[in-house]
């Protein structure tokens, strides 16, 4: 393909390479940084707080820039991957302004961030799902907690993330890529269906009122593999639909599964590779098993392994299979093209009845939380017990999680802001979007994209469910109002103007 046009639009930014491909010079380099606090911080993930209590391996962001030159004139992209919950305004705008100072050419519309979605990470700021926006523990929980503050945070994470890319941006090397599809079980729906219509997130399945999984699963592993110049292998973008929770509930830093995936690969493919995850449209998948549980913890206890020890080998195996063959097959001149664009998407709609139904259980919340505070303050010896804090920060969040639904009412005739990335790299494309997305919006981009292989990206932004009409008639977590800032009315234009941009880029 010789040339990519592109228009500019006024709510776009475009950025395109295009011309006489063989004049191209294309470049790769890699960086890993380690944003594991010294410090205690408070963990994301759950409604109650969760005060960090050690470390059971690193938290780490990975990056990659892509470089092609035509003509003297330079065309990129740097991709990031963190692991993190989610990546809110507050984070991104820390890391740009550092990088500003110290690779003030780089334009941070070429710049994508995304979250593995670990839920034993720091809290990164505030978000509509929480019902705030900000860096205060006591907005977000209730009550003051002896940890990191989020903003020092923010500061100290930034900081090693903005000296990242600039390492990444200094070692760019002449390179190469190769691409494939393979398939590994990591991801399982994990909304379970009954007789009376309602779902529930992790529902029982040995209910005698359980009738089915809701949906769809996606064991796509989706791999862009980096060489250098002697075509040895240099990286690994793996992209799976699942988010990395396995021990969502721990009180300990961690990265989850990925920690492990990234000790497996190394050891099969050279200690020097990086591992760049990125989670694919997932908002209603996770690793935990929903239908024979029983035998699977039997297998694993007969294998001695952890979950997160094969899901490791799953993912490894998957990708070792499909290797060689993308070897076959490695491009040294690929086109780059970039889009960033912002699209206003329709906000949930909520019922004046569902409205008062949230309104009364953010009331039953509060006065939980008013009661738990009040017995603290008359017995402050209650702070000496172990995670004192659990209860009373659930009821918070809790209420504030509802009471949110008030705002939301509102301006539900509105409309919200949301930025999306397409880049195009040969005759492949990453689309993002900052959604916990539902897995049925993704494959209607995959299914219908014009790229020969689709790499859908969510997280790449502050979180919140996007679920489908499907689900919300379901119910439950996820799928009601105070879980979701956009409906699926909004979740079908997400899709339209995904794929509107992809298929513009040919």
């Amino acid at each position: 393909m010789g040339k990519c046009r592109l228009l500019l639009r006024t709510n776009e930014k475009i950025i395109t390479i295009g011309g006489n491909m063989k004049d191209n010079k294309f470049s790769i380099g890699w960086a890993q940084v380690d944003i594991t606090p010294e410090k205690s911080v408070c963990l994301c993930g759950q409604f109650h707080a969760r005060v960090s209590e050690g470390i059971k391996d690193p938290i780490t962001s990975t990056i990659v820039v892509f470089e092609s030159k035509n003509n003297g004139m330079s065309q990129y992209a740097v991709m990031i991957s963190c692991d993190l919950v989610a990546i809110p305004d507050e984070f991104r705008k820390a890391i740009i302004s550092k990088l500003n100072k110290l690779v003030p050419e780089i334009d941070e519309k070429r710049i994508i961030i995304s979250a593995t979605h670990t839920h034993t990470a720091p809290e990164v700021g505030g978000d509509i799902l929480r019902g705030t926006k900000g860096l205060n523990i006591k907005d977000i929980y209730g009550i003051d907690l002896p940890v990191m503050s989020i903003a020092d945070y923010i500061d100290f994470a930034s900081s090693i993330l903005a000296e990242g890319i600039k390492d990444a941006w200094s070692k760019r090397q002449p390179g190469a890529i190769g691409y494939g599809l393979g398939f590994a079980v990591v991801g399982f729906n994990r909304r379970a269906s009954y007789f009376d219509g309602s779902s529930r997130m992790y529902g029982k399945t040995d209910d005698e009122q359980f009738s089915h999984i809701e949906g769809y699963e996606d064991h796509s592993l989706n791999i862009l593999a980096t060489y250098d110049s002697e075509k040895k292998l240099t990286g690994l973008i793996v992209n799976i639909a699942c988010p990395s929770q396995v021990d969502e509930g721990l009180f300990v830093i961690s990265a989850d599964y990925w920690h492990q995936v990234r000790q497996e690969l190394r050891k099969r493919f050279g200690e020097k590779i990086f591992v760049l995850p990125q989670c694919s449209a997932a908002g209603d998948q996770s690793p935990h098993v929903l239908l024979c549980k029983q035998t699977y913890q039997r297998m694993l206890d007969l294998s001695g392994k952890s979950e997160r020890q094969d899901i490791a080998l799953r993912i490894a195996d998957g990708i070792q299979r499909i290797l060689p063959d993308i070897e076959k097959h490695i491009d040294d001149n690929p086109v780059i093209c970039c889009v960033s664009k912002t699209i206003n998407l329709k906000r949930f709609q909520i019922s004046r009845q569902e409205l008062d139904k949230f309104i009364e259980e953010s009331k039953r919340a509060y006065a939980e939380y008013e009661k738990l505070k009040n017995e603290i303050e008359s017995n402050p010896e209650k702070k000496k017990e172990p995670r004192w804090y659990r209860d009373i920060t659930f009821h918070f969040r809790k209420y504030r999680w509802f009471d949110a639904c008030k705002t939301k009412f509102e301006l539900q005739e509105g409309s919200v802001p949301v930025e999306i990335y397409v880049l195009r790299i040969g005759d492949i494309v990453f689309a993002t979007n900052p959604f916990e997305l539902f897995l049925d919006y993704g494959i209607r981009i995959k299914a219908r994209s014009r790229a020969v292989q689709t790499f859908v990206v969510q997280l790449a932004g502050g979180g919140t469910y996007l679920p489908t009409e499907r689900a919300i008639k379901g119910g439950s977590y996820g799928a009601i109002a105070p879980s979701c800032m956009i409906g699926p009315e909004g979740g079908n234009q997400l899709v339209e103007e995904t794929l509107n941009t992809i298929h513009s880029l040919w």
